[in-house]
């Protein structure tokens, strides 16, 4: 038996990383050929489904579900899952038929402000939020492992206040041991600056501290699509070349890991008119920054700026992304990113199926978890010790 007493004792202050033990991205599965239950909610175009493709371990999707019908149809496009076990509106979603058959569970519910009408910060203080709905879904299928996702800001809205009504409802209503911390995708593999909430909630008590991050072997131009003469692309192979030995490419196609060296490899190809961006649009994001933005003269990031659900918004300088790129006789263009610059900035792969339409695909990458955080995240739990 859980003992709530000593689960309610809130504790605001974030778990530690793993700093000691032999480095998550050499960790060895223990149990690589069982099977993981997976249930989501919120689950968008699925990035922890295509963590585990990428891992290559075998799962059995027992239900899913998102409001946003281009999500499902993204979904549907990409992973195997039965019509009857995908939910719309998770209000409506039952989750009690599948009670101790869900080895992880994964959501990211949108959190609204709270309004903290009692003292009793825990599940009756989240009346007429999402986040209830997904304590809810805990409750009633109680999975073995589940993985919180949200912004990083919840941890401390309203004086830390909010994070203590969800972090209570995990421990007390839901019954779970939970760890917590902010993670930054630019520490684990993605050149991208996007730091997010993750909650790692266990059925059973264990230890647990989150991975270690990693120095990032990419920069953000290493996912792009154009071709750009210079150190990093080689013209005789047609993609992205890290190193000056192209060979160790060769033979490979697009998205696919170098086996050997555990790097990308992405083909270059034509970016569509509609990406570039006219003179006068140009010179308005080349202008002086505004405001808290820095210069929005910052172009060509090593690092990219948060990649958001509205991306394809293209007049936004200071939060999106512009790349340059060589006109003829030496003049600089500018150009936004693409859908699947945006994808591969969220760890998905160019074998991933582009169903919907660009605007939908910027939203659902903007949305999205990034797969590589959550592949770190797979490898310090070690998920399929939690297999069947």
């Amino acid at each position: 038996m859980i003992n709530l007493k000593e689960l309610n004792k809130i504790d605001i202050t974030e778990t530690e990383l793993n700093l000691n033990d032999l480095g998550w991205q050499q960790k060895e599965f223990a149990n690589p050929n069982s099977t993981i239950r997976i249930g989501t909610t919120f689950s968008g175009i699925g990035a922890i489904e295509y963590a585990f493709k990428r891992l290559g371990l075998k799962t059995e999707i027992k239900f899913a579900g998102d409001i946003n019908d281009n999500c499902r149809k993204s979904y549907f496009a990409n992973y195997n899952i039965k019509n009857d076990s995908w939910h719309t509106d998770i209000h409506d979603f039952d989750a009690k038929p599948f009670l101790n058959n869900i080895d992880l569970l994964v959501g990211g519910a949108p959190c609204q402000a709270f309004s903290i009408v009692g003292n009793r910060l825990g599940f009756e203080d989240t009346r007429g939020t999402l986040f209830r709905e997904f304590a809810r879904v805990i409750k009633e299928c109680k999975p073995k492992v589940f993985i919180f996702e949200n912004v990083q800001g919840l941890y401390k809205h309203d004086n830390g206040k909010t994070w203590e009504i969800i972090s209570n409802t995990f421990r007390e209503y839901c019954g779970y041991h939970i760890f917590f911390r902010r993670l930054n995708s630019k520490n684990y593999g993605i050149p991208q600056h996007r730091e997010r909430l993750y909650c790692v909630g266990f059925r059973k008590k264990t230890n647990f501290l989150f991975p270690a991050p990693i120095g990032c072997p990419y920069i953000m131009y290493d996912f792009m699509e154009d071709y750009r003469s210079g150190a990093y692309y080689n013209e005789k192979y047609d993609c992205k070349v890290l190193t000056d030995d192209p060979q160790r490419y060769e033979g490979l196609a697009s998205g696919e890991l170098s086996p050997r060296y555990n790097e990308f490899v992405f083909k270059c190809a034509e970016v569509e008119d509609k990406h570039y961006l006219s003179k006068t649009v140009a010179e308005y994001v080349l202008a002086g920054g505004s405001k808290g933005f820095k210069t929005s003269k910052e172009t060509d990031l090593q690092i990219a700026r948060p990649l958001l659900q509205s991306m394809h918004k293209m007049h936004r300088a200071g939060v999106d992304n512009y790349v340059s790129y060589k006109k003829e006789k030496g003049i600089n263009g500018l150009r936004r990113l693409t859908p699947k610059e945006c994808l591969r900035l969220m760890g998905f792969r160019d074998d991933f199926n582009e169903v919907v339409s660009n605007t939908a695909l910027y939203m659902e990458a903007g949305n999205s978890i990034v797969v590589d955080v959550l592949i770190a995240l797979l490898k310090e739990i070690d998920i399929t010790k939690y297999g069947v």
